[in-house]
């Protein structure tokens, strides 16, 4: 064990937690006032319900040994139990694999939290509850073996996804899609005005994701090394291009840019280099961030061309971004960068990388639909996933928890 390599992904891991915090202040500040504590709320329940599941059983399926054809893994991780040897298929950890399985922990936190924001405004909080055990379990964890676990059957063909496009971002944005379908759109939308009600609550929480996005990106390497290295200052890169992608989009669009529009670009370009980040070199992670910006920028348009109500866009930032990221990964990725890695289709490697890339995006978002829509669909019909047109009307601040956010917000009605 090397107790810097320890070190650095422990505090990785406390970066990524801090994260699902962000996130909610992120989100809170994009929903109307007497709905903030609610999408905050389910944030927080994530933290808390993901962690419990993560231990008695999903880390054993995600990271267990293969229990056949690379889909899923056994019950020999159980209760957090069994690890005496070390994790199957890791070889040559310089970390506790105790501190591997803390680190994924937060990922699968902040994906299940991810997709509070396609469902505000609308959604019971017990149906919420239930569909997060049920997603973690069904959807999460399988894809989470076959990219995260040397076992997997993606990862044994050579599929490359540092720090999770196809587990974090595109599981996310389609898992995303596939609720808000079952759940339906928010009455009154897109006719009625749903304004954010607090836009600098919102750039406080994206500047929080941005400072936890190193610990996402940088502490994939599960050391302190130069692999990690090149994903922080990737990161970097890829936030700044994907701020300044979005806002001149938005500039030549619309005729001005937006302070909302700055932290979304942000957040798309760290989204779309999160499976490249231990991969490219630097000029690549500049170019993968500014298109995000853009292509994220257009795609969350669609949504009221398409008619979908994904509420606060995780589909088109999340979904989209993810299929970016593993698209120009089969294009830019260096072994000169990543000698553990392959070279893309630009740096002398051939097509056989972006196939791989491009199958892998396809399959999981595939999986992560279907497999999505189906559980909402069973939680919709033993529990009712959506909140009364009254409930709906007064707030899920009221109607689910019995609070207000703000002490003037006594209707549940601040801000719309």
């Amino acid at each position: 064990m090397n107790g810097g390599d320890t070190a650095w992904v422990l505090v990785s891991a406390a970066l990524v937690l801090f994260m699902t915090p962000g996130l909610a202040l992120f989100y809170g500040g994009m929903v109307r006032a007497k709905n903030v504590l609610a999408v905050i709320m389910q944030n927080f329940l994530c933290m808390a319900l993901v962690t419990v599941l993560w231990a008695v059983v999903a880390c054993s399926l995600a990271f267990g040994s293969d229990a056949g054809g690379g889909l899923i893994g056994g019950f020999g991780l159980a209760g957090l139990g069994g690890m005496a040897h070390g994790l199957p298929g890791f070889q040559g950890l310089t970390v506790p694999p105790l501190a591997v399985v803390a680190f994924q922990l937060m990922f699968a936190i902040i994906t299940a939290a991810l997709i509070s924001g396609g469902t505000v405004d609308r959604m019971r909080f017990p149906a919420f509850a239930l569909f997060i055990a049920l997603w973690v379990l069904l959807v999460y964890a399988p894809v989470a073996h076959w990219v995260f676990s040397p076992e997997g059957w993606m990862a044994k063909h050579g599929v490359l996804d540092f720090a999770g496009g196809t587990v974090v971002e595109i599981d996310s944005g389609f898992s995303t899609l596939a609720v808000v379908l079952v759940i339906g759109r928010r009455r009154g939308w897109p006719g009625e005005q749903m304004a954010p009600h607090s836009v600098p609550l919102s750039l406080l929480g994206a500047g929080i994701l941005w400072f936890g996005w190193f610990g996402f990106n940088a502490g994939s390497a599960l050391g302190a090394n130069a692999v990690a290295a090149h994903a922080f200052v990737n990161t970097q890169l890829a936030a700044s291009a994907g701020l300044i992608g979005w806002i001149l989009f938005e500039r030549f669009t619309e005729g001005f840019p937006t302070t909302l529009g700055a932290a979304s670009g942000a957040v798309a370009g760290m989204v779309a280099i999160t499976p490249c980040a231990g991969y490219l070199s630097a000029m690549p992670s500049l170019l993968v961030g500014a298109v995000a910006g853009v292509v994220c920028a257009l795609a969350v348009r669609l949504k009221f061309r398409w008619r979908y109500d994904d509420s606060l866009d995780v589909l088109g930032v999340h979904g989209v971004g993810g299929l970016i990221g593993m698209v120009l990964l089969g294009l830019f990725a260096s072994r000169a960068v990543n000698p553990h890695g392959a070279n893309g289709a630009f740096m002398g490697g051939g097509g056989h990388l972006l196939g791989w890339e491009c199958l892998a995006a396809v399959v999981a978002a595939s999986y992560c639909f279907a497999a999505t829509w189906v559980v909402a669909k069973v939680v919709d019909a033993v529990v009712g996933l959506r909140v009364g047109p009254e409930e709906e009307f007064t707030g899920l601040d009221l109607t689910q928890h019995a609070e207000s956010a703000y002490s003037m917000g006594g209707t549940g009605r601040i801000g719309g």
